[in-house]
C-alpha cells in the first residue's frame, strides 16, 4: 500500500492512453450494441423502432443516476487514494454499493407501476403504446444488472484498472449484440419476442457483466476493500459522493428531459420523424462514447493528482484530453456529413425517413465542433468537486438554449429547421464552459502553483 499508484508518476500522455483506451473501446463497443439494438427493432417495424426511441429518456436517466452517481464515487474514491487515506476509500466503496442498490428499487417501481402511463403521455398510438410498455417494463424492473455493473466499473476506474472495467462493459455490450438477434426473431429454438427480446437481451448482458464486475473486484482491486458485514450508510461519506455525483446526474437527466421534449415537438410532425432522432442518438454515441470514455479515464487522474497536489500534472492532463476529444469530435463531423445516407440506411431507413433524416444528421453535427472542449471541461469541474458548474452549463445548453429554440423554430420554419437548435445550444456551451474553465483556474489550480513554487 506504500507504493505509488501510477496516477501520480506515469508520464500523462501515456498515463491518459492507459487509462482512457481501453474505457473508450468498452464503449465503442457499447455504441455498436446500441446501433445493432436498433437495427434489429427497425427490422419489425418503424413503430416498433419509435417505440424504443421513446423509450430512450427513461432509459437514460437510470443510466444517469449510475453514472453520476459513479463519478461522485470515482472522485471521492480517487482523491482518498491521493491522500494515502485507504480506509476511507474503502469505506466510500462500500457507500457506493449501497446507493447502487436504493437506485436500483426506485427504478423497478417507477417500471412496474407507471412504464405505461410515461409511453400515454408521447403519444396514443396503440402499438407503440404496447411495445414501449412491454420493453420498458423489463429494462427498469431487471436493472439490478445495470446498477451493479456500473458500480463495479466506478470502483475500477478509481483505482486506475480501466482494463478491467472494459472488460466489464464489453461482455455486456457483446452478450447483448448475441443475444438481440436470438430474442428478437426466435432463433435456434427460442421464441420469437420481438421488441421484448431487445429488451431481454439488454438485462442478460448486464446481469452478466455485473457477476463478472465483482469477481474481477475481487481478484484484482487489492486497493480496496469492500466490506458489507456489518455495514450501515455513512451519510457524511454519501453527502461527499452526491456532492460531485448528483450535479453528474441532474447534468445528465436533463438530456432525458431534453429528449422527451423534443419527441413531443417531432412526434407532432410524424412518427418518424421522432424515430429518425432515436436514430440519431444511436449513431452519435459511435463518437461520443469514445470522449466519454476519455472523460472517465481523466477525471481519476485529476482527482488523483489534486489530492497528491500536483497542479502541473492536472494542467498536462487537461490540455492532451482536449486536443484528443476535439480530434474525435472532427473525425465525426466528417462521417455525419460526407455519408449520412449511408448510416440512416443501417436502420432499414424509407424514403421518407431518408427525406427527413439525411439534412437532419448533417445539420445537428455541426455541434460536434464545440462539444469535444466542453465535455474535457466538464470532466474538470467534476473530478475538482465542483459539478454544479458543469450542471450549469447542461441546464443552460438543453433546457434554456436547446429545447425552446426547437419549439421556436418549429413554429416559423417547420421540422427541418428544429435541428438547427443543436448547434446553436453547443455555441453558448462553449461560452459558459470557457468562463467556467478561468474561475476554477484561478481557484483551484493558481494556489496549488504558488505552493509548489
Amino acid at each position: 500500500m506504500t507504493s505509488e499508484n501510477k496516477m501520480g508518476v506515469m508520464p500523462v500522455n501515456k498515463l491518459i492512453l492507459s487509462m482512457s483506451i481501453p474505457m473508450m473501446l468498452s464503449m465503442l463497443v457499447q455504441a455498436l450494441y446500441n446501433v445493432v439494438d436498433s437495427m434489429f427493432v427497425a427490422q419489425v417495424s418503424e413503430n416498433a423502432l419509435t417505440a424504443v426511441s421513446l423509450a430512450f429518456p427513461a432509459q437514460n436517466l437510470m443510466i444517469a443516476v449510475a453514472t453520476g452517481t459513479g463519478v461522485g464515487v470515482n472522485a471521492a474514491l480517487s482523491r482518498s487514494l491521493g491522500e494515502k487515506n485507504y480506509e476511507r476509500a474503502n469505506r466510500i466503496a462500500s457507500n457506493a454499493l449501497f446507493l447502487a442498490a436504493v437506485s436500483y428499487i426506485a427504478f423497478a417501481l417507477f417500471g412496474l407501476f407507471f412504464a405505461r402511463q410515461y409511453f400515454l403521455l408521447q403519444t396514443d398510438i396503440p402499438e407503440i403504446v404496447e411495445c414501449g410498455t412491454v420493453y420498458l417494463q423489463i429494462c427498469t424492473i431487471c436493472s439490478f444488472g445495470l446498477f451493479g455493473e456500473i458500480a463495479f466499473e466506478k470502483l475500477m476506474q478509481s483505482t486506475g484498472k480501466t482494463f478491467y472495467s472494459m472488460i466489464i462493459q464489453g461482455t455486456g455490450a457483446i452478450l447483448n449484440i448475441i443475444f438481440d438477434p436470438i430474442l428478437i426473431f426466435g432463433l435456434f429454438g427460442f421464441p420469437r419476442l420481438e421488441v421484448a427480446g431487445a429488451a431481454a437481451a439488454t438485462v442478460f448482458g448486464q446481469i452478466l457483466a455485473m457477476l463478472l464486475g465483482f469477481v474481477l473486484n475481487q481478484a484484482k482491486n487489492h486497493e480496496i476493500t469492500v466490506k458489507l458485514k456489518g455495514f450501515l450508510p455513512e451519510m457524511e461519506i454519501i453527502g461527499h459522493i452526491y456532492s460531485v455525483g448528483i450535479p453528474s446526474i441532474i447534468m445528465a437527466s436533463i438530456g432525458s428531459v431534453m429528449t422527451f421534449g423534443l419527441n413531443k415537438i417531432l412526434i407532432a410532425f410524424s412518427s418518424t420523424a421522432t424515430a429518425v432522432f432515436g436514430v440519431y442518438f444511436k449513431l452519435q454515441s459511435f463518437v461520443f462514447m469514445p470522449v466519454f470514455g476519455l472523460n472517465n479515464g481523466t477525471v481519476p487522474i485529476i482527482a488523483y493528482n489534486f489530492g497528491a497536489s500536483r497542479p502541473d500534472r492536472i494542467v498536462e492532463t487537461l490540455k492532451l484530453a482536449i486536443v484528443y476529444a476535439v480530434s474525435i469530435m472532427l473525425a465525426g463531423l466528417a462521417v455525419f456529413q460526407l455519408i449520412p445516407d449511408r448510416l440512416l440506411m443501417i436502420f432499414n431507413a424509407s424514403d421518407h425517413m431518408l427525406t427527413i433524416g439525411v439534412p437532419a444528421l448533417r445539420c445537428i453535427s455541426i455541434s460536434f465542433l464545440f462539444a469535444g472542449y466542453c465535455i474535457v471541461c466538464s470532466s474538470l469541474f467534476q473530478a475538482l468537486g465542483h459539478g454544479m458548474l458543469s450542471l450549469w452549463v447542461s441546464v443552460f445548453r438543453q433546457l434554456v438554449v436547446l429545447l425552446p429554440a426547437a419549439f421556436i423554430f418549429s413554429k416559423l420554419g417547420g421540422l427541418q429547421s428544429v435541428w438547427l437548435a443543436f448547434p446553436l445550444a453547443e455555441i453558448f456551451s462553449l461560452a459558459f464552459s470557457t468562463f467556467f474553465l478561468r474561475y476554477i483556474y484561478k481557484k483551484e489550480i493558481m494556489p496549488l502553483k504558488r505552493q509548489a513554487a
